[in-house]
C-alpha cells in the first residue's frame, strides 16, 4: 500500500467520511488537555528548571552563592555540568525517537492496534511522570539523583512522542477535509490552555505557598515532586475518554505481522516511493522538520533571554509563560477555524513571516527595555500554535487512510533529525560575538529557513475537490 496519496489523488479522495460527534471531539481533544502535564509542567516550567536548579547544589554551596564568588562558581560550574547531562539525555531520546517512531506508527496502522498503543505508551509515560516523586535531592546522593530524574524525563520523552504518533493519527478518523484544521486547532489549543489552567492549579496547590495543600511544604522539595504526582493523575484522567469515545482503527485484511528488520526495510522502501512519486511530501517533512525546530528553539531559549538580555526575574517569567500560553492557546483554536477556508500553507508561511519578523524585532531592541520583549514576545507567541496544528492537519491529509500513523512517524523522525540545528545556531553566535542577544538572531535565522524551503511547497490543494460533496461533521 502507498504510504501517501499523490497530489492528483487528494483532489478526490473517494467516498465521504461519516459524521462524526461533538462527543468524540471533545475525548480526542481532552487527551491534548491533558498531554499538557507533560509538556507544559514535566519538560518546560517546573521539573527540567528544578532538576538543573540550586536544588541540586551541595547546601553549603548554595547557602554562600550570594555572598561568596568561588561559591558561586562552583555553583554555577555543578549547574551547568546538570544542564549538560540533560542536554546529552534529551538527545540520546531524540535518537531514539527518530529510530522506533516511523515502524512502530506503521505496526500500529497495519495491525488496527492504534488505540492500544496509544493506551500503553501513554501509561508508560505516567507512571514515569509518578516515579518522578522519587528523585529526591538527598545531600549525599545528588548526581545520582540527577541522573535518575534525566533517565525518567528522558525516557518520558520517548514514550510521549511514540504515543504522539497514535493520537495524531487519529485526526483523519474524526474530522473531514473541510473541518480538519479546525479540529486540529482545538486539541493543539486545548494543549495550551490545559496547561495554564493546570500550572495555575500548582502554583495555587504547591509551588507558590510556604504550606501547600495537604501540609506539604517546600522541604526536599516535596512542593514540586507533589505537584509532578499530580500531575500525572491529572494525565491519566484527562486521556481515559479518547479511548471510551474513539473507535479503533480496523486491520488491513492483508496484514502480516512485521519483525523489526521487516518494518525498517518497509520505512526504506516507503521513502524510496516518495522520493520517485511524491517529492513534495518529503520536501514538507524537511521543511517542517526545520521551522519546528526553530519553533522549539524559541521555546527553550524564550525564558533565558527573557531573564538573561531583558533582567525579568524568575517569577515574572513565569508570568510570561502564562501569558504566553494562553495567547498561544486562543490563537491557534481560531487559526484552525481560519485554516479550513485558506488553506494551511497561508496559515505557515503567515505564521512563520510574523514569528521571524517579531524575533528580528526582540533582536534589534535588546537592550530598549523589558516593555519590548512582552509587547514582541507576546506577538511571537501568536503564531507557534498555529504552525504546530496546520503541519498536523496536513500531514494527516497526506496520510492515505491505514498509513496515518507510519507518516507521522516519519514525521517525528525528520524532526528529531534536525532537532540540533536551533540550539546550535543560538550557542554559535553567541560565542562568535559574545553576547547572549545575537542567539535570538540564530533562531531568526533557523525559522526564516524553514520559511524560505515552505514557500515553494504546493500543498494547499490538499483541501480537496470542489465539486466533491464531503459529509459534515457534527462540530
Amino acid at each position: 500500500m502507498s504510504l501517501v496519496k499523490n497530489w492528483d489523488e487528494r483532489l478526490a479522495s473517494g467516498p465521504a467520511q461519516p459524521q462524526v460527534s461533538k462527543r468524540t471531539i471533545t475525548a480526542w481533544s481532552l487527551w491534548d488537555w491533558g498531554s499538557a502535564a507533560w509538556n507544559a509542567v514535566v519538560t518546560t516550567f517546573v521539573f527540567s528548571t528544578w532538576i538543573t536548579s540550586k536544588a541540586f547544589v551541595p547546601t553549603e554551596l548554595a547557602d554562600a552563592y550570594d555572598t561568596s564568588l568561588v561559591a558561586r562558581d562552583q555553583v554555577d560550574s555543578i549547574i551547568a555540568t546538570h544542564s549538560t547531562w540533560l542536554s546529552w539525555g534529551s538527545a540520546a531520546a531524540g535518537i531514539a525517537i527518530a529510530l522506533l517512531a516511523p515502524i512502530l506508527g506503521s505496526r500500529a496502522d497495519a495491525g488496527g492496534r492504534r488505540k492500544l498503543w496509544l493506551g500503553i505508551n501513554t501509561g508508560v509515560v505516567i507512571v514515569l511522570m509518578a516515579m518522578i516523586f522519587f528523585v529526591v535531592p538527598d545531600q549525599d546522593n545528588l548526581s545520582r539523583n540527577v541522573v535518575f530524574g534525566i533517565v525518567l524525563l528522558g525516557l518520558g520523552n520517548i514514550f510521549f512522542e511514540l504515543a504522539s504518533v497514535n493520537y495524531n493519527s487519529m485526526l483523519n478518523q474524526i474530522t473531514t477535509k473541510e473541518n480538519r484544521g479546525r479540529i486540529s486547532g482545538i486539541g493543539w489549543g486545548a494543549g495550551y490552555l490545559g496547561g495554564i489552567v493546570l500550572l495555575f492549579v500548582l502554583l495555587v496547590g504547591f509551588i507558590n505557598p510556604d504550606v501547600g495543600w495537604f501540609g506539604v511544604t517546600g522541604e526536599n522539595s516535596l512542593n514540586i515532586r507533589a505537584a509532578l504526582l499530580l500531575s500525572a493523575v491529572w494525565f491519566a484522567v484527562f486521556a481515559i475518554p479518547v479511548f471510551l469515545a474513539v473507535p479503533e482503527k480496523p486491520a488491513e485484511a492483508t496484514h502480516k505481522p512485521l519483525g523489526v528488520k521487516g518494518s525498517y526495510q518497509k520505512v526504506i522502501r516507503d521513502v524510496k516511493h516518495l522520493w520517485h512519486n511524491d517529492r513534495q511530501v518529503l520536501r514538507f517533512l524537511f521543511a517542517s522538520a526545520i521551522f519546528r525546530d526553530g519553533l522549539a528553539g524559541a521555546f527553550a531559549f524564550g525564558g533565558i533571554i527573557a531573564q538573561g538580555t531583558f533582567g525579568f526575574t524568575a517569577s515574572t517569567v513565569i508570568v510570561f509563560a502564562i501569558v504566553a500560553n494562553v495567547i498561544s492557546g486562543i490563537a491557534t483554536i481560531a487559526s484552525g477555524f481560519l485554516e479550513d477556508k485558506i488553506g494551511a500553507k497561508r496559515i505557515i508561511v503567515f505564521s512563520l513571516a510574523g514569528m521571524v519578523i517579531s524575533a528580528l524585532a526582540i533582536f534589534f531592541l535588546h537592550d530598549a527595555g523589558t516593555i519590548w520583549f512582552w509587547i514582541f514576545g507576546s506577538i511571537l507567541c501568536i503564531f507557534v500554535g498555529p504552525i504546530q496544528s496546520a503541519s498536523r492537519a496536513t500531514v494527516s491529509r497526506m496520510a492515505t487512510p491505514n498509513t496515518e500513523g507510519e507518516l507521522f512517524g516519519l514525521y517525528a523522525m525528520t524532526g528529531r533529525v534536525v532537532s540540533f540545528l536551533a540550539p546550535a545556531m543560538f550557542g554559535l553566535l553567541v560565542a562568535i560575538f559574545g553576547r547572549q542577544y545575537w542567539g535570538i538572531l540564530g533562531l531568526a535565522l533557523v525559522l526564516a529557513l524553514g520559511l524560505a524551503l515552505t514557500l515553494p511547497l504546493q500543498f494547499d490543494r490538499e483541501r480537496g475537490a470542489q465539486d466533491e460533496v464531503p459529509a459534515q461533521a457534527d462540530h
